[in-house]
């Protein structure tokens, strides 16, 4: 029986499942987070073995303290994970105090977290990148600017998601960035890319083959969401294209990835752009060692007729996949932003789709930014449902005359 921790099991909130289909294939399971036991869900609470409560999951020395534990009353630990973004480092950093070698060590989060990092494995694997320029001050991103032509895109090198994220279109907004960015954060400069995001979403085995391959595609920016407050949307496609697989398997070899669930960015060109490629080419945009967040993961079983947390669970108990995947669909996540004054009701919305609706529920406000604050995922056979469905969640009432 393998030993599995398990950091931070109740959030996201659809995590517990993960526990579940491990503690389900004979692995012991044992949480660490900062939610008090009785506070946990019933289902998860049933998916662990044995929880450890901290003060602070931001504390290292108290969840030192808490492996530390764990290992002197069960013995070894197999495996140490959140597929988490923001635990990134600190499971790296885990691992490597406790030699468990099943993942990611503290050498190598750099190029798996620095965004500058990447483009080098990217650029291995024979997929362009945008051309970049890491920030100091105002000359020497002119010059940058000069070289590249405006808009250009800053975020914080180490960044999680599309957090802190600007395009910026003149000397102005330059300067006001220039003056807010966040003390001692390195910045990373690059080309604006007119294309869509494309993503390659997998569970890789122990030899760095998939077992399980899906993508969505986002067509409105994640950055613009955030920014300008503006609703949500993405799909997993029904069928991954050929050139985001192709681009997908590239970038796992050249990043040496093993025995992880990955979400991988790519651009997907709108139009013909200088020095990246022509319209429809896939190029670099970033790499994301852990699930794609929120609900996507239950998406992917929704669009798949599969269950990727006991595909995960399988890769981590037997190295490959125990369960097929079935008839596929197109699934779609709409997240709606509050105060906006929508031609379709809640209600309405609710009846004309009921269907296709997959779940419905209202999103945490830490993750809202992001995701707007009402969500809908729903199923559609055909990209015309699937259009047709975006649109009466987008749309608005007409705004009356005055």
């Amino acid at each position: 029986m393998k030993n599995v921790i398990f950091i931070s099991p109740n959030f996201p909130t659809n995590y517990w499942q993960f526990c579940r289909e491990l503690k389900n294939n004979g692995m012991y399971v044992l949480g660490i987070g900062d939610a008090p036991y009785d506070e946990l869900t019933g289902e998860l609470r049933d998916s662990l073995n044995e929880y450890y409560k901290v003060g602070s999951l931001e504390n290292y020395d108290e969840v030192y303290r808490a492996v530390a534990y764990f290992i002197f009353k069960h013995g070894r630990v197999d495996w140490l994970e959140s597929n988490n973004e923001y635990w990134l480092e600190r499971d790296a950093q885990l691992r490597t105090d406790f030699h468990i070698t099943s993942g990611f060590q503290s050498c190598d989060i750099p190029r798996v977290k620095y965004k500058s990092k990447m483009k080098e494995f990217y650029q291995k694997a024979g997929i362009p990148t945008a051309r970049y320029h890491l920030v100091e001050g105002e000359k020497d991103c002119l010059a940058f600017i000069k070289e590249v032509g405006w808009p250009v895109v800053v975020k914080p090198d180490n960044g999680v998601g599309a957090s802190d994220t600007h395009k910026l279109s003149s000397e102005t907004e330059l300067g006001a960035f220039l003056a807010r960015r966040m003390e001692g954060v390195p910045y990373i400069m690059e080309e604006f890319i007119h294309a869509e995001v494309n993503s390659y979403d997998a569970i890789i085995d122990s030899n760095g083959e998939p077992i399980f391959e899906t993508g969505n595609v986002t067509p409105m920016s994640i950055m613009d969401i955030v920014n300008e407050e503006d609703n949500s949307i993405y799909y997993i496609v029904k069928d991954l294209p050929a050139d985001t697989r192709k681009a997908g398997r590239a970038t796992v070899k050249s990043f040496g990835v093993k025995s992880r669930f990955v979400h991988f960015e790519f651009f997907r060109l709108t139009q013909d752009q200088e020095g990246m490629g022509k319209k429809g080419d896939v190029v670099a945009l970033e790499v994301n060692m852990r699930p794609c967040g929120g609900f996507s993961p239950d998406m992917m079983n929704y669009a798949n007729s599969t269950n990727v947390y006991k595909i995960w669970a399988d890769m981590i108990a037997f190295d490959r996949s125990t369960i097929e995947t079935g008839e596929r669909a197109f699934c779609a996540y709409a997240g709606r932003r509050d105060g906006k004054d929508f031609a379709l009701s809640h209600v309405d919305l609710l009846a004309k789709y009921s269907e296709h609706l997959k779940m419905v529920d209202r999103i945490p406000d830490v993750l809202a930014d992001a995701m707007g604050n009402q969500m809908y995922i729903a199923t559609f056979g055909s990209k015309k449902e699937l259009d047709a469905f975006y649109k009466d969640v987008l749309k608005l009432k007409p705004k009356k005359k005055k």
